[in-house]
């Protein structure tokens, strides 16, 4: 039986996916893991693209209607076969050791283990990508630095539980399924992130487990994704007690105030609360 089931959710990105699962083949501990590709609709370029090769690691794959990746995951759960599932997304390349950094981890105690993203240095860094990692809009690991290889404090492990990489016992996961109800991309993990600590389990932080982003961003995708997060976070307010993701009082005002200058931070809110705007009104 493997030690670790890899759950990849795709849609339609079969050359970047066949390099993710590349990554996975030069794992350290490659002959302990499993990888299950479940495919967010059907893709006959990802189906060709699985079987026109032998992999060196067992490669399950899975289709399931169009919805969106919690769906996904939760079906890729469903599948596993080992005691721990790690999460991780089609355009994330680990590194060599990363996977057994997650088991080595995983050994303190029965928890949830975040690995650590950057963008992949292959890749031109566009204005857009490091301002979305320095501020924390995309991912905010400077913001935890101090906790490497520790547990973050409870009241900031919803922010970080991010499913680009992190890993759980598949009991945890099994029991603590992703909301198949929400359909917009954004949210859905720190959502999850909310009940994993709302039923006793921590988050420890592994920089060691280390994985870069293969995915560039322009400028004009970087506005469209906030708007994209700034719907979801509307809609997600109607649906989760407590959720607090959509500004209000003081710190409203301060997104409006922000929104109106010139610069990278005010572009990015003023997208953000247009995307709540629209939400609103739909």
């Amino acid at each position: 039986m493997p030690a670790l089931s890899v759950i990849i959710p795709t849609h339609k990105r079969a050359p970047i996916l066949r390099r993710c699962l590349e990554h996975l083949e030069q794992q350290t501990i490659a002959e302990m893991i499993e990888v299950i590709v479940v495919s967010d609709g059907p893709d006959e370029q990802t189906t060709q693209m699985l079987k026109e090769r032998s992999w060196k690691i067992p490669v399950h794959f899975f289709t399931i209607e169009k919805s969106q990746q919690g769906k996904a995951r939760n079906r890729g759960v469903q599948e596993a076969q080992s005691p721990l599932v790690l999460f991780i997304g089609d355009d994330i390349f680990l590194e060599p050791m990363a996977c057994e950094e997650h088991l080595r981890a995983h050994r303190i105690s029965e928890t949830a283990v975040l690995g650590f993203i950057t963008w992949d240095p292959a890749l031109p860094q566009t204005k857009a990508m490091r301002w979305l990692e320095a501020s924390g809009w995309q991912f905010g690991y400077k913001m935890i630095g101090g906790f490497a290889h520790d547990f973050l404090p409870t009241d900031m492990q919803p922010r970080f539980s991010y499913t680009s990489n992190i890993s759980v016992p598949i009991d945890i996961a099994k029991s603590l399924p992703f909301r198949e109800d929400v359909t917009l991309y954004g949210w859905e993990d720190i959502e999850w992130g909310m009940r994993l600590r709302d039923n006793g389990i921590r988050l420890l932080y592994s920089p060691s487990a280390k994985g870069w982003h293969h995915h560039a961003v322009t400028m004009q995708e970087s506005f469209e994704r906030m708007r994209t997060l700034g719907r979801s976070a509307a809609i997600m307010e109607k649906i989760v007690p407590g959720f607090g993701r959509v500004p209000d009082g003081f710190k409203r005002l301060a997104y409006r105030f922000s929104s109106l200058l010139p610069t990278m931070a005010g572009k990015h809110r003023k997208a953000f609360l247009e995307g709540i705007a629209q939400a609103r009104v739909m």
